[in-house]
């Protein structure tokens, strides 16, 4: 990376971080869960499970194509196993550490778990619950939808417009593009390279990040 990594001299007014993939890893853990939760209903688990990843449980039970089901007990039933299930949860490489390094009022999590869940997680990587965090709890429309995004921004006093998207899944980027965010794609659990037009990070090693007088952010690589 260079100096001005990768965006030139552009600052942002704030960053907003998707958790799961993005700041943390817990995808042993929901997958363990998910798992079971196909095959009880009789589903393929090898292919229902890249459909997890980045989008509210209950979007994902209503587009699991099981019948006889209520979406909601479903979910809630997930979201419950997966509270329960933390193991293997770590942080993705140095996100301690940059998230420290910003100003608590320049920064939200935007997470398709529910504020139960995501408060699990974040604890059991290590990570502290910021000031402003908006879970599936808080939107009608999660991912792809941009209300997510949108509405932390606004806790924040900002523009979606004017901030930058830390994600890792399809669901979110689309979601930070329809806010009309910019965007940087975490790739720390990508099993395969994903195409996209946005920057790319490993994880957060080679990332700093430069304060403006007027607070924005600008973010560099030191590497």
């Amino acid at each position: 990376m260079s100096g001005d990594f990768p965006f030139g001299e552009r600052s942002f007014a704030a960053f907003l971080f998707d958790m799961d993939g993005t700041i943390l890893t817990s995808i042993a853990a929901a997958e363990r869960v998910w798992a079971d939760w196909a095959r009880r209903h009789g589903l393929d688990v090898e292919r229902f499970l890249p459909t997890i990843h980045g989008v509210r449980a209950i979007d994902t039970v209503r587009r699991s194509g099981v019948t006889g089901i209520d979406p909601e007990t479903e979910a809630a039933a997930v979201t419950e196993a997966e509270i329960a299930d933390i193991g293997g949860i770590t942080p993705i490489a140095g996100a301690a550490a940059f998230l420290a390094s910003l100003p608590p009022d320049r920064w939200a999590i935007v997470t398709s778990a529910p504020r139960l869940l995501a408060e699990r997680r974040l604890a059991a990587a290590g990570l502290a619950v910021p000031p402003v965090i908006v879970t599936a709890d808080d939107v009608s429309r999660g991912k792809p939808a941009p209300d997510g995004f949108q509405l932390a921004a606004r806790r924040l006093g900002y523009e979606a417009a004017d901030c930058l998207v830390f994600e890792d899944a399809t669901a979110g980027i689309e979601a930070a593009e329809a806010a009309g965010a910019s965007v940087v794609v975490i790739t720390a659990t990508h099993a395969t390279p994903m195409t996209t037009d946005h920057a790319t990070a490993q994880d957060y090693r080679g990332l700093a990040v430069e304060l403006a007088e007027n607070g924005a952010l600008r973010l560099l690589g030191n590497s």
